[in-house]
C-alpha cells in the first residue's frame, strides 16, 4: 500500500487539522495521539475507524450518551510491572483500579446498547468485565490512599503499638508540662513542635533544671525547646514502629504487585482501549465542531461527489470573523475523472482545489467531513501535490525547476490508484512553452487513467479539458458587472481570466488596455471573449432559470389553491340548491295543508280531512319515488356511456399498436457510418463542420472558430471527406 509523502501533508495544512482535533481530547495521551495521526491506506481498518467515529457522533444527539471514558496513562508503570522484584507505589494501584472501573463501565454499556454502536462495541471484543483487580485493590488500599491496618496481621498489630505509644507519649508530655508549668520553668507559649515533635518552651535560665533532650531554641535565645526525658525515650522507640510499619507495608505493596503481574497483558489491553476512545471522541467533537458526517465509501464505483463541501480550516477561521464561507459542489468520476479550473485570480480556484486535498486526507485519517450527508468518496492509495511557489534556496532552484522536480515525481508515481492536485500548473517559464509542456504531462497523467484536480489559465489546457472524454473544464464562478467573484465552481465549462475587465475596473488607462489587446493575437481575444460571454450567458440563464421556477411553483400553488376553492364553491351551491328545492316544496306542502285545514274548520268534517291528508302524502312519496328512479336512470346511463368510451379508447390504443407493429416490421435503410474528414451537420442545425477524430461514440467536430464534441446519433452527413 502507498503512503502519502510529507510535503503532501504540509502543503493541504493537514497538521493544522490535527491541532485543532487534539483539542477535543480528554487525556494527554490522547492529544498526542491525535497529533500523530497519518493518513491510512489499509481500507478494512479506515472504515472501521470511520463508523466509529460515525457512532460516537450519533451518541451526542440521541438519549443514549457514551459514559465518561477519562483515565490515567499507565504507559511507563507496564515496563516496571515486567521488571522481577519491583514495587508499584500505591498511587499507581488507585489509577489501575478507576481504569478498571471506567472499563467496565464502557463494557457494560456497549453490551447493553450493542445495537446503537456494533463497532464502538467490536473495540471490547478482547476485553471482559473484572470485579477482581478494584475488589483486591480496594481489600488493600482505602479511598483516602493509604494501606488498612487489616491488609495484614503483622500491620495490624503494629499500628496497634503504634496508637498505644502516642496516647502515652501524649499523656508523658502533659503530665512534664504540668510540672515544668507549676514550677514556672515555661514561657508564656508552654509548648511548641520542633522536627514534628511537641516540645516544651523552657526559659533558658531554667533550662538546666529540667530533664530531656535540647531541640532548639528562638532567635533571641531566650527560650530553649526541651523534649522531656520520658518523651524522648518513647518518640525514640515509636520511630522504630514506624519504621517496621514502613517495612510491612512494603511488603504488602510487593505481594499485591506480584499478584498483578500475570494481568500486565490485560492491562496494556485496558490501556489501548481507553485511549481508543478518547481519540474516537476527540474526532467525534470535532465533526461536531465543523459539522462533518461520514459520506458513501464506494470502493467498487470510484467517484468524489462532494455537495457543500466545506474548507474545514477555512471555515473555523471565518467564523470567528463572522464572515461567510462559501460551500462548493465537486465531482470527480471515471468518466470525468481530471478536472481543470480556471477564471480570475482571487475567485477561489486554490481554495476549491485544497478542499478537495484536504477532505481527502481527513477521511483517510478516520475524520469526519464537512460536507453534505448525500455526499460520495472513495479512496486513494496516493495523493500527490504542487501548491503555491516553493522555490528551494537550499538547492538552488527556481521556481519553476522546483516545479518540473516535482511533475518528475509525478510521473513516477502516478497511476489509477492516485489523486494529483497541482496549482497553476505550467507557470514559472515562457507561457507558450511551459503551456505545451504541461499539456503533454497532463495527456500523460490521464492515459495513466489518474485522478486530479489542477488550476490554470492556460488556453491550451482549457481546449485539451474539453476534448478528452473523461477531462472536464470548470470554473470559479464570477459576477459579470460587479467583476468580483463569487465563489461558485461551475462543471462543465471553461472560465476566463477576464484579465482586461479586472484591468479596466482597477482603473488602468483604455489606451493602455487597448495597446495591449493589439499585442497578442486576435484569434485568443476572440477566444478568451468567447469563453466570458458564454460565461456570463451562463450566469444569466441560471438565474432566469432559478426565477422561472419559483414563478412556476407559485403557479402551481395559486392553481391548486384555485381548484380547492372551486371545488368547495361547487359543493357549496350543490348544497344550496338541495336546500331551495326542500324549501319549495316544504312551502307547496304547508299550503296544501293550510288549504285543507282551512276547509275542515268550515264544515268540519273529519272524513274528508283524513282522506285529503293522505292523498296528499300518497303523492309526495310518488314524486319521491319517481325522483329516485330518475336518478338511478341518470346513473345508468353515465354508466353506459363511460362503457362505451373506454371501448372506443381501447379500439383506438389496439390500432395504434397495429400501426406500430407494422412499422416495426418494415426495414429500416441502414445508417451511414461516418468517418474522420466528413462534413456533417446537426438534424436540427444548419452550421456544417468537418470530423477531427471519433472516439467512444463521439465526434470532435470542428466548425473553424471553433470545435466541439457531438455524439453520432445526432450528426447526419453533409458531405463524403475525400
Amino acid at each position: 500500500m502507498g503512503k502519502i509523502p510529507k510535503k503532501t501533508l504540509e502543503d493541504l495544512e493537514y497538521y493544522e487539522v490535527l491541532r485543532q482535533c487534539a483539542d477535543f481530547a480528554i487525556t494527554p495521551l490522547g492529544k498526542q495521539a491525535c497529533l500523530s495521526l497519518q493518513p491510512k491506506t489499509a481500507i478494512k481498518e479506515l472504515l472501521e475507524d470511520l463508523k466509529a467515529v460515525s457512532e460516537y457522533h450519533a451518541s451526542f444527539d440521541n438519549e443514549n450518551r457514551i459514559p465518561n471514558h477519562g483515565f490515567d496513562p499507565l504507559i511507563s508503570i507496564f515496563s516496571l510491572l515486567s521488571v522481577e522484584n519491583s514495587v508499584l507505589d500505591i498511587s499507581v494501584f488507585r489509577i489501575i483500579a478507576a481504569n478498571t472501573e471506567i472499563t467496565n463501565t464502557l463494557l457494560i454499556f456497549f453490551l447493553k446498547f450493542k445495537i446503537y454502536y456494533p463497532t464502538l462495541h467490536s473495540y471490547t471484543d478482547n476485553l471482559y468485565v473484572d470485579k477482581e483487580i478494584k475488589k483486591t485493590i480496594d481489600a488493600v488500599i482505602d479511598r483516602f490512599g493509604e494501606v488498612r491496618d487489616n491488609a495484614s496481621e503483622s500491620l495490624y498489630q503494629i499500628r496497634k503499638q503504634i496508637q498505644q505509644l502516642r496516647s502515652k507519649i501524649s499523656s508523658s508530655f502533659n503530665k512534664a508540662l504540668s510540672q515544668c508549668q507549676s514550677a514556672e520553668y515555661l514561657d508564656d507559649i508552654r509548648e511548641s513542635v520542633v522536627e514534628n515533635r511537641r516540645v516544651l518552651a523552657v526559659k533558658a535560665m531554667h533550662r538546666r533544671k529540667v530533664k530531656g533532650a535540647i531541640m532548639g531554641s528562638s532567635k533571641t535565645g531566650s527560650i530553649v525547646f526541651m523534649e522531656p526525658e520520658a518523651t524522648h525515650a518513647q518518640n525514640r522507640e515509636l520511630q522504630n514502629l514506624l519504621f517496621e510499619e514502613g517495612e510491612e507495608i512494603k511488603k504488602i505493596l510487593s505481594v499485591l504487585t506480584d499478584y498483578f503481574r500475570p494481568h500486565l497483558s490485560y492491562l496494556k489491553l485496558q490501556h489501548e482501549f481507553l485511549l481508543s476512545i478518547d481519540m474516537v471522541f476527540a474526532k467525534a467533537r470535532y465533526a461536531q465542531e465543523i459539522g462533518g458526517v461520514l459520506p458513501l465509501i464506494d470502493l467498487t464505483d470510484r467517484r468524489i461527489e462532494y455537495k457543500a463541501a466545506f474548507h474545514p480550516l477555512l471555515l473555523q477561521s471565518n467564523r470567528l470573523e463572522d464572515k461567510t464561507t462559501y460551500p462548493q459542489d465537486i465531482l470527480l468520476h471515471p468518466e470525468k475523472r481530471i478536472v481543470v479550473i480556471s477564471g480570475p485570480n482571487a475567485g477561489g480556484k486554490s481554495i476549491t482545489l485544497k478542499t478537495v486535498g484536504l477532505l481527502q486526507l481527513m477521511l483517510q485519517s478516520g475524520l469526519l467531513v464537512p460536507v453534505h450527508e448525500n455526499s460520495k468518496a472513495t479512496l486513494f492509495n496516493q495523493i500527490l501535490t504542487d501548491i503555491g511557489d516553493n522555490q528551494s534556496i537550499e538547492n538552488h532552484l527556481s521556481t519553476y525547476s522546483y516545479r518540473l522536480k516535482n511533475m518528475k515525481y509525478f510521473l513516477r508515481k502516478c497511476n489509477t490508484d492516485t489523486l494529483f492536485l497541482i496549482d497553476e500548473f505550467g507557470t514559472g517559464s515562457d507561457p507558450e512553452l511551459g503551456g505545451a509542456l504541461a499539456e503533454v504531462i497532463l495527456e500523460d497523467f490521464y492515459s495513466r487513467e489518474a485522478f486530479g484536480i489542477i488550476t490554470t489559465h492556460y488556453s491550451n489546457l482549457k481546449v485539451l479539458a474539453n476534448e478528452l472524454p473523461a477531462m472536464v473544464n470548470a470554473n470559479m464562478q464570477f459576477d459579470n458587472k460587479t467583476l468580483e467573484p463569487i465563489f461558485k465552481l461551475m462543471m462543465g465549462e471553461a472560465g476566463s481570466s477576464f484579465t482586461f475587465e479586472v484591468a479596466q475596473k482597477n482603473g488602468l488607462p483604455f489606451s493602455l488596455i487597448n495597446r495591449a489587446k493589439k499585442k497578442i493575437e486576435r484569434s485568443k481575444v476572440r477566444f478568451d471573449a468567447t469563453i466570458a460571454k458564454l460565461q456570463k450567458e451562463r450566469s444569466q440563464m441560471i438565474k432566469t432559470g432559478e426565477s422561472l421556477k419559483v414563478k412556476e411553483t407559485k403557479a402551481a400553488a395559486e392553481g391548486d389553491k384555485m381548484e380547492e376553492i372551486n371545488a368547495k364553491l361547487k359543493t357549496k351551491l350543490v348544497s344550496y340548491q338541495e336546500l331551495f328545492d326542500h324549501n319549495q316544496r316544504m312551502i307547496l306542502l304547508g299550503n296544501k295543508v293550510n288549504d285543507i285545514a282551512e276547509r275542515f274548520f268550515e264544515n268540519n268534517k273529519k272524513r274528508p280531512l283524513i282522506s285529503e291528508l293522505l292523498r296528499t302524502i300518497e303523492s309526495e312519496n310518488s314524486k319521491r319515488k319517481r325522483k329516485s328512479s330518475a336518478i338511478f336512470k341518470k346513473e345508468r346511463e353515465l354508466k353506459k356511456q363511460l362503457d362505451e368510451s373506454v371501448k372506443k379508447e381501447l379500439e383506438v390504443v389496439r390500432k395504434e399498436k397495429k400501426k406500430e407493429k407494422k412499422k416495426k416490421a418494415t426495414p429500416t435503410p441502414p445508417k451511414i457510418k461516418l468517418k474522420v474528414g466528413d462534413s456533417v451537420r446537426m438534424f436540427d442545425g444548419r452550421s456544417v463542420g468537418t470530423i477531427d477524430s471519433i472516439e467512444k461514440q463521439k465526434a470532435i467536430v470542428n466548425y473553424g472558430i471553433f470545435t466541439t464534441q457531438v455524439s453520432l446519433d445526432l450528426l447526419e452527413l453533409v458531405e463524403v471527406g475525400k
